[in-house]
This record gives C-alpha cells, sequence and structure tokens, in this order.
C-alpha cells in the first residue's frame, strides 16, 4: 500500500473555467507515485502563488554564459557539444567553440542542422527549462548572485533546442507552455520538476496541476540526473587583438567565450572583433 506522500493526485480532466473565471473544475483520481519517478518528487514542490516579476533583470542571473564547472569552455558551447551530434569545433579553442553539428529537437522532433555564425546560431538555442523568470518569479528572488549565477548555468536546466520554439517558449511554465511533440511532455515535466525539487522553488496551483496531468500519464517516468558535461579542456589563453581572433575562426567573440579577452571589446557590450 502506497503512503499518503506516494499518492498524488493527478488531474485526469480538463480543468474547466465557470463563467466568472475565478473558479475551476477538474476531474482528478489518485495516482500512485513510484518511487524515484518525478511523480513522486512533484509531491515536495510547494504550492504558492507568483511573486511579482518586478526588479528582473537577466543579468541578476549571472552575466551571460560562464565556466561554472571550470573546465575551460563556457556553458552554452558545453550544452552544445553535449546535445548535437557530429559536431565540429573552432579551430584554436581546443574543441570548446562549436562551429556546426546536428539536433534532434526534442520539443519538435525535428532534425535541425547548427551552424555558428551571424544569422545562423539562432537556429539552435539553449533553453531554461525552468525559465530564469519564471524562477524569479517563484523564489529566486531570495537567492543571493552566486546560487543565481549557478541555476542559470546549471546543466540539469538546460537543453539545445529549437530556437524558435524556444522564442515562443518565454517564461512560461508548464501551464501554459508544453512542447508541440507530445512523446517528450512527460520528459520535459520530470526536467522542471527534478529543477524545482532541487532550488526549493515553487509552482502555482494551475502549475502544480498540470505538471501532475503530463505525469499521471507516465507514473513511472524517472526523476533525470544531471546529464554529464564535456570533460574538462585545457583553457584558451586571452586572445591578443582581433586579427588573431579572427585567424582562429572565432569572431566574433562574447564575454565567455575561450580566449575572452576584454581589450577586444571597444564598444562594451560583450561582443569583440564584431567587425
Amino acid at each position: 500500500m502506497a503512503s499518503p506522500r506516494l499518492r498524488l493526485l493527478a488531474v485526469l480532466g480538463v480543468a474547466v473555467a465557470v463563467a466568472s473565471g475565478c473558479d475551476l473544475l477538474d476531474t482528478r483520481a489518485p495516482v500512485d507515485a513510484p518511487a524515484g519517478s518525478a511523480l513522486e518528487a512533484l509531491t515536495s514542490v510547494d504550492v504558492r502563488g507568483r511573486a511579482p516579476r518586478t526588479g528582473y533583470e537577466r543579468d541578476l542571473f549571472g552575466s551571460g554564459w560562464v565556466d561554472t564547472d571550470n573546465n575551460g569552455c563556457d556553458t552554452r558551447n558545453d550544452v552544445l557539444a553535449r546535445d548535437l551530434t557530429g559536431e565540429t569545433f573552432v579551430p584554436g579553442t581546443r574543441d570548446c567553440v562549436v562551429a556546426a553539428g546536428t539536433l534532434d529537437d526534442p520539443y519538435s522532433g525535428r532534425t535541425i542542422a547548427f551552424r555558428r555564425g551571424e544569422g545562423t546560431s539562432e537556429a539552435v538555442q539553449i533553453d531554461h527549462v525552468v525559465a530564469l523568470s519564471d524562477a524569479w518569479q517563484k523564489g529566486a528572488q531570495q537567492w543571493d548572485a552566486t546560487r543565481r549565477t549557478a541555476f542559470a548555468n546549471d546543466p540539469l536546466n538546460l537543453l539545445a533546442v529549437d530556437g524558435p520554439l524556444n522564442m515562443q517558449k518565454g517564461d512560461s511554465d508548464a501551464a501554459t507552455w508544453l512542447p508541440p511533440d507530445r512523446s517528450y511532455r512527460c520528459a520535459y515535466v520530470a526536467r522542471q520538476v527534478a529543477v524545482k525539487a532541487e532550488y526549493g522553488l515553487w509552482a502555482t496551483r494551475a502549475e502544480h496541476d498540470a505538471m501532475a496531468s503530463v505525469l499521471g500519464g507516465c507514473p513511472e517516468e524517472p526523476l533525470p540526473g544531471e546529464p554529464p558535461l564535456p570533460a574538462q579542456q585545457t583553457p584558451v589563453e586571452p586572445y591578443p587583438d582581433c586579427a588573431t581572433v579572427r585567424a582562429a575562426g572565432a569572431a566574433p567573440i562574447r564575454v565567455g567565450d575561450p580566449g575572452w579577452n576584454p581589450a577586444l571589446d571597444g564598444d562594451g557590450d560583450g561582443v569583440g572583433c564584431e567587425s
């Protein structure tokens, strides 16, 4: 007999708003949550109201992608190297800066070719599965800068995905956006649960019910662990000038990229050797 904590009321019907728009009618049934499952972990995620978005800025979670694991590569390139297949690297970056590869996109189910460069890099973007703004409104306002930066660069919360779909998702939670590829929804929600449980973030009632509804259809979906990143690389020495950056095929170079040198950023926008 499952303990009360291992029994979760999963939403099996569709919530219907009554005419007032204030109350919700739904159909619920108890579902056993196997030990170690995302459904079980969902019971540890608190349900609370959304805090105001006031004060949120992306830079509160660190200035762009950084090398939090000290492997010599910034997090964006780490995730690209992890999630792409057939990847190649920009020469001179010691296999850090991903130049090209193929993504089996989990959100759409499509195969997407990635090629680094102006106007092409955006085809594949790195999604914060639990969006930074969503985290801000559900607990991260109380964190210090170090914890927020770690969260923004945690591979558990990062996936390489279809760029336009990432933009479509924005800062939505599970109540308002799920991947179009239905076969990935269980794994997607399980990853959100894992992140929220790991960092003590809460969920709104609508979000919690949406998560329970998805996981109720796959109660044995495991709680994912942190995906491994590439092995430690030898750090790249800072490039002395833009001529060297261009010769290495690394232009434009951004804050956090291997070989970054603030002296390359004449206008202070975090991007060097732009032209």
